[in-house]
């Protein structure tokens, strides 16, 4: 009751404000102009399929087709636009869990229903600035594109500038949360500018149209990389490389990763703001209950445990106080370094991927479902971005209580000069910790002196695993027996106070599970990580997209050739020389690939007739083996170009 009358006190301390514009409303009312801009666009459209309602309705020709936001698979154009459109939303997301944004009065079970309700008009509200970019129209989405960036371009910073104040963050409220949303809204107010001039240049033939392939230029360069001879001598790489980042210009981010991690930043840092505004007002809070009972002591009679009390009080709020501002950085910082280290990690898992290795994941993970691959590529933007803010939250609380006792542990009795007390209770807490590891040692070391077998060759780099004095290691079992049953005990203690610090540290991180091994299909975020990256690596390998496009081209070519080009005047290259190409070239092969040669045509019809015999195919396949070694000692070798494989490593 008494926080409540605090936040209703900083409330009255914003100044009210009136300026003919209230948001809520505003939002509720910009459904109606998206609707239309969505409607104009699903108008130019065409179906590719004819569908019941163009025999009734002829005149439609197809149109009102489907109007795709982004593509979030395989799409890598406008990725930063993409990108800053999410941004622009995020201010109306966390709108979402406002009181205000329910215009009227419910019963308590339906405000589930009614916020996803009001999600679904959110996605509607927002769609336009989404589907301006990725129509294939791009004069008309460019302007309808401008009409409506700067429709809330106007009206946000109108908002902000006239009633700057707010109930959480005090009279400049609006401007601290609003600046990333306007920031992106103009980014986007300009992407759609360029979209405009580009498209009349385009017009206007001053520039040509890039054409629409199914693999991307930094995919191209990819392949073009592996099927280069690697360098003799590569250049070394720095410590930032090693630990922290390596740039590759061959890969890049889907607009849905670069989305998920701009709205990740932008919710971290209006959740931040207001949890340490809300922490002002409970510490503001427990000062006033501090001196309302130094005044009670002060008034009253007997009162001498209570006096005593109050330093320790004051000294506990200061303490917290202190604590929670270093804290609060701590915790954002790491929430900031495990978005980007997430966004690091799908990159090697994907890139480990496309080598074939899937030895960095549970084995039950090899080969997900489908179904839930593909469910996971829609799960994984909102569960990301929910798990950084939980994993904020939680993560904060944890180190305010772990400072909290250092403080009181260590730091408190140094200032207060009584080193001796805090050296004896360290001794009390430490002895039997360095007891421990220290008789865990020791049993390592007495095995690997006296009870292992000697280096079969001096470069071993360890002893063999065989048993050497086995009388005296079954003496040393027996007497040690007793005091690992005591060592038990603390280990069990210190795994359990592992497991919970690791598991709460990596709460956030969905790239990892925080299951133990066994059990990591319990784990429904890093299930959601690992179809998310089978999805992308299906739908995005390089190698396959090249192939493809390869495909595609060829077939292009040969639908768009002349009737007639066969009877064109150029000199063909003669049929002599093309088979012997041919013949060459399929000799290359079976000597590269000495297997294929039992599956060509004329081996698999004659096993059909050797079927009865004990061994039919065993002499062609001595005969093709040896041909085929013969034949690789008789030329030179050379050496082929080779894709280097790096080594699993932990991400």
């Amino acid at each position: 009751m008494m926080i409540r009358n605090q936040v209703e006190h900083v409330e009255s301390t914003v100044p009210d404000c009136h300026n003919g514009i209230e948001m809520d409303l505003f939002t509720h009312l910009s459904l109606i102009p998206a609707l239309l801009i969505t409607g104009v666009l699903s108008f130019l459209q065409r179906r590719a399929k004819r569908l019941t309602i163009d025999q009734k309705l002829p005149f439609l020709r197809g149109r009102f087709a489907i109007v795709v936001p982004l593509d979030t698979i395989g799409n890598f154009s406008n990725r930063w636009s993409y990108g800053f459109a999410f941004g622009a939303v995020s201010s109306s997301v966390l709108l979402l869990f406002s009181k205000n944004y329910i215009p009227f009065h419910l019963p308590d079970w339906a405000i589930a229903i009614v916020y996803l309700v009001g999600a679904l008009e959110v996605g509607l509200i927002y769609f336009p600035l989404f589907a301006c970019l990725s129509t294939p129209f791009k004069k008309t989405g460019a302007v309808l594109g401008i009409i409506y960036s700067l429709y809330w371009n106007i009206i946000t910073v109108w908002d902000t500038v006239t009633c700057p104040g707010g109930m959480v963050l005090g009279k400049y409220e609006k401007v601290i949360v609003q600046w990333p949303c306007i920031l992106s809204l103009i980014f986007l107010l300009g992407r759609f500018v360029y979209m405009l001039v580009k498209g009349v240049r385009i017009h206007l033939q001053l520039r040509q149209e890039n054409p629409e392939e199914l693999i991307e230029q930094h995919q191209v360069q990819h392949v073009k990389r592996l099927l280069n001879k690697a360098p003799a001598h590569s250049k070394p790489l720095t410590w930032f490389q090693r630990r922290v980042y390596e740039w590759d210009p061959y890969f890049k981010f889907p607009n849905r990763i670069i989305g998920t991690a701009i709205i990740s930043l932008i919710s971290l840092y209006v959740v931040t703001l207001a949890v340490y505004n809300l922490s002002d007002v409970i510490f503001d809070q427990a000062d006033s209950w501090k001196n309302t009972l130094k005044n009670l002591v002060a008034s009253c009679n007997q009162t001498e445990g209570l006096e005593a009390m109050i330093p320790q009080l004051e000294e506990l709020f200061y303490v917290s106080k202190k604590t929670w501002l270093a804290t609060t950085i701590f915790a954002s910082l790491n929430s900031v370094a495990y978005t980007f280290h997430v966004m690091a990690c799908y990159r090697k898992h994907l890139k480990r991927l496309w080598k074939g290795q899937k030895d960095f994941l549970p084995e039950k993970f090899h080969n997900p479902a489908s179904a839930a691959s593909v469910a996971s590529i829609a799960r994984y933007s909102g569960w990301q971005i929910a798990f950084t803010i939980w994993g904020y939250l939680i993560v904060h609380v944890i180190q305010f209580l772990f400072a909290l006792l250092l403080v009181y542990a260590v730091v408190l009795p140094i200032q207060h000069g009584e080193v001796l007390r805090l050296l004896s209770k360290l001794g009390f807490i430490l002895l039997p910790i360095s007891l421990l590891i220290a008789l865990v040692k020791l049993q390592i070391v007495l095995v690997q002196i006296f009870f292992l077998q000697d280096k079969i060759s001096p470069s071993d780099k360890d002893k063999p695993l065989a048993l050497n004095n086995r009388k005296a290691f079954h003496c040393f079992n027996y007497f040690f027996f007793f005091y690992n049953v005591i060592m038990g005990f603390g280990t069990c203690i210190m795994r359990l106070l592992c497991s919970v610090v690791v598991g709460t540290w990596l709460v956030s991180r969905i790239d990892r599970t925080i299951m133990q091994r066994g059990y990591e299909d319990m784990d429904l975020g890093f299930s959601t990580w690992i179809g998310m990256i089978f999805a992308d690596h299906y739908h995005n390998n390089p190698v396959m997209l090249c192939f493809c496009q390869l495909l595609v081209s060829n077939t292009q070519e040969r639908h768009t050739a002349p009737t007639y080009s066969t009877f064109s005047n150029r000199p063909s290259e003669s049929s002599v020389n093309s088979q012997a190409r041919r013949r060459w070239a399929l000799l290359y092969t079976l000597l590269r690939n000495p297997h294929l040669i039992l599956l060509r045509k004329h081996h698999l019809s004659s096993s059909l007739s050797l079927e009865a015999s004990s061994s039919p195919q065993s002499d062609t396949v001595v005969r093709a083996w040896v041909m085929a070694s013969q034949t690789q000692i008789s030329q030179p070798s050379q050496s082929l170009p080779e894709i280097t494989v790096s080594p699993a490593e932990e991400c």
